[in-house]
């Protein structure tokens, strides 16, 4: 470079420098200024030879983060030169203790964990992506901050990635949708959640991106005609009641529209509330409630409001701290139009996130709120001892999952993930009401632990001392708290239980001239279609596998070797053979995802996994699902690069799944019928029914049965059986 060039280059440094501080949300003292003025000068000294991969001088990048720290975000002056320094101990010759002797105990700690997420070690059997969500979480240990610079330092990223390959484009995009957005949506940063997402969609659908940018771009008059129709209408009205506000029309983004195409299977054109009207007033605390309802009068004298879509986010904030009052009207021209109205004070918050939330409290109040937030992730850490791609898809279905407020019995507000049961509302009060629940009762009523709550529901949660967790409560709870604490507590009574089946069994296998080692173990897991020894174990404990079952065994045992020989001479089957056989009897079917769906798929030719492997799907554009392997050479590549598209898949065992089925009967109404009906089920099939429902009327009948079969073949011949009672003339499957 020239010196002119050089030159040129410290002047824009300089003026960057005095944005950043003319910039800054919080007020800085002048104790603030010199301690972002020092770091600062530490960060230029640090980086003076390094350049980006646009030829830039890298300070820019570090000053860019510190601007949305500082203005976007709006924190301390603590993060802001964080921030700069975010980078100076992973790049630069700068150590630690340097940063620690030079600007304090917590600006070093914040640095080392920005450092430690950059060296996160990388793990070749589980995705790396959700290994590095799991560790940035875990950050939060030492300080919130360090996970907000570092979705700063990646929206910079994001904004600055022209210049990088395809390939990298990609991966960092899909890496920004799976951890970085759902963590800015956490935080309350929907400003920099929606940039993310947009950005995300830039590089992973560049096609899809730019068609509907173009769109947006092209229909831009129209919507600023309709913001300002919509505006005229309700303008003098607000006038008159003296109220000091503005209207603002935003468009939806990039990727929500995306989502919504999706979701509706319609066009860009049919998508029916393609912006949101913002309604920002000023307000004295005290009267802010006041006021929004009154702008809410207002707007629904003019336009029909559509009375499912009201959202008082005021009287019951969003755990992020979040407030404003959410209507859709019908607009002008017949279309459906979100109207929100937010205070100043609410607005800054929906912008700011907890910098805002926190900027309108004092002392000990400041610091309780990132508590609370904080104490609710570590509740979800606090069990992370399941595989990394588990932990994050159980995790982010918390993040992501839109909330609920229910009461207790004193009228305490407790939020909840939309979806929760009276059984995660149990653990969200204590662990140990959690644990001792017996039963539930929602508004006064006794309801089944797995009824779905809504907003506003007031639960009981019943206990008993005798009460304890079983397998069944897995069903019932969909929150991260509650099912880490079920599944350790049933884990735990397991390994108890089949502590004493493991002695038991040697006893019995003894009597029968059988050791038990681990040749006879093998033997006994592949004979009862078990997945593993501590499933035997605990089956005998527990008597599910008794005297008889166990002689069965011994009788199958003493003729194994002369079995072997005899196929041997027909064929000598390898090892492998022999597994892939025993795994294929006991997991002979594979299903997806959290509720266990069986989908089309193929079998992946990279990797050729068989029953019984560990696996997950990849939906690929042209191909559907392709199942690989865990340990698959390709799966780090493709969880890494294309995370979004990736889904949970297990082997079972098709011979212990149970299916419900609805069974119709019509026909002439004879004396004894039902009793016919229950018998053909019960006695003669041995087929469980869990609803029974007949009526009768002018001498025909009618009947509706919910059976539980194993599979398709039972309820064919139970429809065949049922048919054959007299009087019956039609039995139909739902």
């Amino acid at each position: 470079m020239t010196q002119a060039a050089i030159e040129e280059e410290n002047k824009l440094i300089a003026q960057e420098y005095k944005e950043l501080l003319r910039i800054s949300y919080q007020t800085l003292t002048d104790d603030d200024k010199k301690l972002i003025r020092s770091a600062f000068e530490v960060a230029v000294d640090a980086h003076k030879t390094q350049r980006r991969k646009s030829g830039e001088a890298y300070i820019f990048h570090p000053i860019a983060v510190a601007k949305i720290v500082a203005s976007e975000i709006g924190l301390d002056a603590v993060s802001i030169a964080s921030a700069l320094l975010h980078d100076v101990v992973e790049d630069t010759e700068y150590t630690l203790d340097d940063i620690d002797r030079m600007f304090g105990e917590t600006v070093a700690r914040i640095v080392d964990g920005l450092t430690k997420i950059s060296h996160l070690k990388k793990d070749m059997n589980i995705s790396q992506q959700a290994e590095n969500f799991r560790k940035m979480l875990l950050t939060l240990n030492d300080d919130v901050r360090v996970i907000i610079i570092k979705i700063a330092d990646r929206y910079h990223n994001m904004l600055t990635m022209d210049s990088m390959p395809e390939h990298k484009q990609v991966k960092i995009a899909s890496e920004t949708l799976y951890i970085y957005a759902p963590l800015a949506h956490r935080i309350g940063l929907y400003n920099i959640k929606t940039e993310l997402e947009d950005l995300s969609l830039k590089y992973t659908e560049p096609e899809v991106y730019n068609s509907i940018k173009d769109k947006i771009e092209d229909s831009k008059e129209d919507q600023q005609a309709y913001i300002d129709a919509f505006s005229g209408t309700i303008d003098n009205s607000l006038k008159k009641e003296g109220l000091n506000y503005i209207i603002k029309g935003r468009m939806k983004s990039i990727f929500s529209m995306r989502k919504k195409m999706i979701a509706q299977n319609v066009t860009f054109e049919e998508i029916y509330d393609k912006f949101a009207i913002r309604i920002i007033y000023k307000s004295d605390p005290q009267n802010e409630k006041f006021l929004a309802w009154k702008i809410y009068s207002i707007v629904t004298d003019h336009f029909t409001p559509n009375p499912v879509r009201l959202r008082d986010w005021i009287s019951s904030p969003k755990s992020t701290g979040y407030e404003a009052l959410h209507i859709t009207v019908m607009g002008p021209k017949g279309k459906w139009v979100e109207v929100q109205i937010r205070s100043e004070r609410m607005h800054e918050i929906a912008e700011k996130g907890y910098a805002a939330h926190f900027k309108y409290k004092h002392g000990d109040q400041k610091e309780q709120g990132i508590e609370v937030w904080l104490n609710k992730l570590q509740e979800a850490l606090e069990n992370a001892n399941t595989n990394a791609v588990d932990f994050v898809e159980e995790f982010k279905l918390n993040l992501y999952s839109k909330e609920i407020f229910v009461f207790t019995p004193k009228g305490e507000l407790k939020s909840l993930p939309k979806g929760a049961t009276p059984l995660d509302f149990a653990f969200n009060i204590h662990t140990e009401v959690g644990m001792r629940t017996r039963g539930a009762k929602v508004n006064g009523k006794l309801v089944p632990l797995n009824t779905t709550l809504s907003s506003g529901d007031q639960v009981e949660i019943i206990t008993s001392n005798q009460a304890k967790p079983n397998s069944n409560w897995l069903d019932y709870a969909t929150t991260a708290r509650a099912r880490a604490k079920i599944k350790s507590v049933l884990r735990e009574e397991k390994k108890s239980v089949a502590e004493d089946g493991k002695e038991i069994l040697r006893r019995k296998l003894k009597s029968q001239k059988i050791s038990l080692n681990e040749d006879s173990i093998n033997k006994m897991v592949s004979f009862f279609k078990l997945k593993t020894s501590l499933d035997l174990f605990y089956r005998v404990g527990i008597g599910s596998i008794d005297n008889a079952m166990i002689k069965d065994f011994a009788s199958s045992y003493s003729n194994a070797f002369i079995s072997f020989f005899k196929n041997r001479m027909r064929k000598s089957p390898t090892q492998e053979d022999i597994n892939k056989d025993e795994i294929t009897a006991k997991y002979d079917m594979l299903v997806f995802g959290k509720e266990e769906e069986k989908l089309e798929y193929k079998l992946s030719q990279c990797c050729n996994p068989i029953p019984g492997d560990e696996v997950f799907g990849f939906v690929s554009v042209s191909e559907g699902i392709k199942v690989h392997k865990k340990n698959c050479p390709n799966a780090i590549s493709l969880q890494s690069n294309y995370a979004y598209r990736i889904i949970s898949a297990k082997w079972i065992d098709s011979s212990q799944q149970e299916y419900q089925a609805d069974i119709v009967m019509t026909g002439i109404d004879n004396l004894g019928l039902v009793n016919d009906i229950t018998e053909v089920i019960s006695d003669i099939m041995h087929v469980n029914m869990r609803n029974l429902n007949f009526s009768t009327d002018g001498g025909t009948f009618k009947g509706k049965i919910t059976v539980v079969v194993k599979n398709k073949a039972v309820l064919k011949k139970l429809t065949d059986n049922l048919m054959n009672i007299n009087g019956i003339d039609k039995v139909t499957r739902i």
